[in-house]
């Protein structure tokens, strides 16, 4: 036996400089794919074997795309290259190549991914990864769920909720001598909202407690690298998306019972299924005896998470670089208070309604400087299913994740883009219109977001509420109106501030039951 185990040992001993031929081969060949990948546009020169900038990336993601950022600006193209765990990268700041990418997602040219390594962590059903007429029957189903009426009632939840957790952050700040956080504040609190104006009456309080549970393992896994094994972030999440989506599907198939016995919709799911059931009606009477494309529960479970997905980060991204630019430029705040307490009265106990929304041209135009100058997604991330020539001289490689800017193109065109300006979406200016290729906020394309009407009011809500309930000091710490991807973009110091009540008392809303029957 000894003899064998020595031999066998032997034999090994003999395998190892062909084994070490071989990873240096890799290493060698993958070093060689890279550099003819990047051809001549910016970026490291060799990369780490394998792994590449991911752990850089991991480490510390503002400086890895900050240094992305510095790149694509070094030269006239408006590129930058890098290499992620065996994914070649293209960073793109220039805002006419941006909508190359956008305009050209079909299976010959791009993906839409939303997220790097997506499919692993939502599945393969969902919008994100949608194309063609498919991706267009499917926005034409969900656009029931964002009529003006539908948005109305949106709206009187979101006013309840925000004010809700308005309170709660004015005592906690009366609870502290030092200045709060705001990031996991906002993030409940647009969690709450989405809880409440997507699902409505069909999210028990247990099942409410289990969803935001999972809901921030699924946001842990965001963040993290995608390294699918029992107890990693990246499983966990996985794991928390399939349980997600089957709670999902129950309030769906809740929301159904109760559509087809007539009553009125209280919340986005209702007037979804309203929609669904007509459709489904209509093809019963043509006969077909299976159930049309995009309605059974479980397909919707899937487009409904991706409804969460887009509403979290996002909204709490806007809301605290709202606060921060409020408080950092006086002079805008005192025109948010007057145009408001010149349209609505806190003391009045009444709803802010769609119309006074409208009204609120100022303050709309505030949110909308808010979005171009802090877009909450600083890219929108696509892979490349074919070779694409994206220059005369430059062709993006099959495979590689490809990253338009949406922060970049904000400060591209705009008249004095550095400068925090409101007035630029006034009627007078209209820079939305002169400018409108430049605010990809909500990215562009078919893949353009379908809830963009809804995140404004929501963000415009929240600024009339705030500015008119609340005193508040940001504490200006150095760098702290510096971005952090996290992963939307967020203030370096997570907008630590200073709340107290500035209204004589709080206006007294009707609950949440009242409007969700």
């Amino acid at each position: 036996m000894i003899i064998t185990l020595l031999a066998s040992l032997f034999s090994f001993t003999q395998l190892i400089p062909y084994f070490i031929s071989l990873i240096l081969f890799l290493i060698l060949y993958e070093q060689i794919l890279y550099i003819k990948k990047k051809c001549y546009i910016p970026g490291p020169s060799l990369v780490f074997p394998f792994f590449g900038n991911a752990i850089s990336l991991a480490r510390n993601p503002t400086k890895f795309w900050s240094h992305q950022i510095t790149l694509a600006r070094s030269t006239n193209l408006g590129l930058s290259a890098n290499y992620i765990l065996g994914d070649f990268i293209v960073f793109i700041r220039d805002t006419e190549l941006s909508h190359k990418v956008f305009a050209n997602v079909r299976p010959d040219a791009f993906l839409f991914v939303g997220f790097p390594f997506g499919k692993k962590l939502f599945g393969e059903r969902n919008i994100i990864y949608m194309m063609g007429q498919e991706h267009k029957n499917l926005r034409r189903r969900i656009a029931p769920n964002f009529t003006p009426n539908a948005l109305s009632t949106y709206a009187m939840l979101q006013q309840i909720i925000i004010l809700k957790h308005i309170k709660t952050w004015v005592k906690l700040s009366n609870q502290s001598p030092d200045p709060i956080p705001l990031r996991n504040l906002a993030r409940d609190l647009n969690l709450d909202s989405s809880e409440t104006v997507f699902l409505g009456p069909y999210l028990s309080s247990n099942a409410r407690e289990s969803f935001e549970r999972d809901y921030l393992l699924f946001n842990e896994a965001f963040t993290s690298l995608p390294i699918d094994f029992p107890g990693t972030s990246f499983r966990n999440g996985r794991l928390a998306v399939v349980r997600l989506e089957k709670t999902l599907a129950t309030c769906t198939g809740m929301s159904k019972a109760r559509m087809e016995k007539g009553e009125e919709p209280s919340c986005l799911i209702d007037y979804w299924m309203q929609d669904t059931l007509r459709e489904i009606a209509q093809s019963k009477l043509a006969g077909d005896t299976l159930l049309p494309p995009f309605s059974s529960d479980i397909e919707i479970a899937s487009y409904l998470f991706d409804f969460f997905f887009a509403a979290q980060d996002a909204s709490m991204s806007a809301m605290l670089w709202a606060v921060a630019m409020l408080d950092a430029h006086p002079e805008v705040l005192a025109k948010v208070r007057e145009e408001v307490s010149r349209i609505w009265l806190s003391e009045s106990n009444a709803l802010i309604t769609a119309e006074q929304l409208r009204d609120m041209k100022y303050t709309q135009a505030v949110a909308r400087e808010v979005v171009r100058y802090r877009p909450p997604t600083f890219s929108v991330p696509h892979v490349a299913v074919e070779d694409f020539q994206l220059t005369k001289s430059y062709t993006i490689p099959k495979g590689a994740i490809v990253f338009p800017s949406t922060l970049e193109s904000s400060f591209q065109g705009f008249t004095e883009s550095e400068r925090f300006d409101p007035d630029r979406f006034s009627e007078e200016r209209q820079e939305e219109h002169l400018y409108k290729r430049n605010f990809l906020a909500f990215g562009a394309g078919s893949h353009q977001c379908v809830g963009q009407k809804y995140a404004l009011n929501n963000l415009v809500l929240f600024i009339a509420l705030f500015v008119t309930l609340v005193d508040f000091k940001r504490d200006r710490s150095e760098g702290c109106n510096e971005y952090v991807y996290v992963p939307t973009i967020s203030p370096k110091d997570d907008c630590r501030v200073l709340l107290s009540r500035r209204c004589a008392q709080y206006p007294s809303f009707p609950s949440v039951e009242q409007i969700v029957k």
